[in-house]
């Protein structure tokens, strides 16, 4: 199975200078906003059962931020549409910091009702830092285009490793502060979020999609140019592309958000579930540059495929593993953030390869809504399936729905 990027006269001069600066402050801004995404995932689900006493809604916080980071991608694909990826991203970190600082205050007056609604504004940061990834692309040459978004995902991985494991010492650092322990963790987002808004806003430059317009243009001007069409024709892979990175989404939200609560249920710590998480979020990040290879040199559609067939046995040894076994779950985990990295990467190149510049950060966005609302859904479902039924049943259930994947990438082939 192999996916087609056909090079055209609209695909862009390399630019490798600018490319290796760009990627240098989008790699910076990345370790950055990893610790920051970390937070709501390792401890937002435990906030809001502490606060309403129930685990019915724990799956609400994992959906009120991924729901935020719809709304977010909208504006972030707008704000970059118009004006470039810079302010685009610096805006929507510096919103991330804003709702970490809510969530916060939230923890400290008890209230539920402002913990949801800032758990909402923090999901920016959660759609920014996947909005980088389109950034790293802009410039890239089709066939390293799986690597370069792999580059700027894989700094992820710093941040986002090393967060989780600090749910314990910021817990005790916030409560030596009067702030609620749970909270803590909110208190290194809002510092890691403010720090990338302001590496992108000082640093991101020249700006990679208004520097790949303006090249795409001067191609477009020279006299042996003929592809006119493309500057506003989608080429195919565009629904395919949106597709993996939604069930992927879904699934991988579901099992994570009710994976700490699982465990806390069954005795085990924050620092437990933190660690677990940590290596989930390592598997999500951390392979990035072989998948990018992988999706470079195989094709989009297999690796695609591969995302399936990993979150199938994500699914199934989550659900076999023992309450009391912390290895197991980290397994489940790790299988469960490689089969949406392979997802995520694969995804976002065929959306790059299909979607012409002069409509790119307004689609790009509008699909990353898509995948928000895929998260929010599986997030909110999340709590209600193990409430009703088990933490088993509901990693079953997400492993079997990813293998939907399968058909429509068979059928695709099939009609190219």
């Amino acid at each position: 199975m192999t996916s087609t990027s056909p090079a055209t006269n609209s695909d862009l001069t390399p630019q490798p200078d600018a490319q290796r600066r760009i990627l240098t402050v989008l790699v910076t801004s990345q370790v950055l906003s990893g610790a920051g995404l970390a937070a709501g995932v390792t401890v937002g689900a435990l906030l809001a059962q502490d606060m309403l006493g129930s685990t019915d809604l724990a799956g609400l916080p994992s959906a009120l931020f991924t729901a935020g980071s719809a709304l977010a991608a909208v504006a972030v694909g707008r704000i970059s549409h118009a004006r470039g990826r810079r302010p685009g991203l610096a805006a929507g970190y510096l919103t991330g910091a804003i709702g970490s600082a809510g969530v916060i205050a939230a923890a400290v007056a008890d209230n539920p009702i402002l913990l949801f609604l800032a758990l909402f504004v923090y999901g920016a940061g959660t759609a920014t830092n996947l909005q980088a990834r389109y950034a790293g692309a802009d410039l890239a040459a089709p066939a390293h285009r799986g690597r370069a978004v792999s580059t700027v995902l894989v700094a992820t991985t710093l941040g986002g490793v090393l967060g989780p494991n600090l749910a314990a010492p910021t817990g005790t650092f916030a409560a030596g502060l009067g702030i609620p322990a749970l909270a803590g963790p909110f208190l290194l987002a809002g510092v890691a979020y403010a720090a990338a808004a302001l590496v992108l806003a000082v640093w991101l430059r020249p700006d990679p999609l208004l520097l790949a317009r303006s090249l795409d243009l001067q191609q477009r001007a020279a006299p042996n140019s003929t592809d006119d069409t493309a500057a506003v024709t989608p080429r195919p892979g565009l629904m395919l592309g949106a597709l993996t990175m939604i069930l992927t989404q879904l699934v991988m939200v579901a099992i994570m958000t009710m994976t700490p609560v699982h465990m806390h249920d069954h005795g085990h710590g924050t620092a437990a579930a933190g660690f677990v998480i940590a290596i989930h979020i390592g598997a999500m990040y951390l392979p990035s540059p072989l998948t990018g290879w992988l999706v470079d040199r195989y094709g989009r559609t297999t690796i695609a495929a591969a995302s399936g067939i990993t979150l199938l046995a994500a699914g199934v040894t989550a659900a076999a593993a023992p309450a009391d076994s912390v290895a197991l779950l980290a397994l489940a985990l790790a299988l469960l953030g490689l089969g949406w990295n392979f997802g995520l990467i694969s995804g976002t190149a065929m959306i790059t390869d299909a979607v012409p510049l002069a409509t790119r950060a307004k689609t790009q966005g509008l699909i990353d809504v898509s995948i928000a609302i895929a998260g929010a859904s599986g997030g909110l479902a999340s709590g209600i399936v193990v409430s009703a039924t088990s933490y088993a049943l509901l990693a079953l259930i997400g492993g079997s729905l990813s293998l939907a994947l399968l058909p429509v990438i068979a059928t695709t082939a099939r009609n190219r």
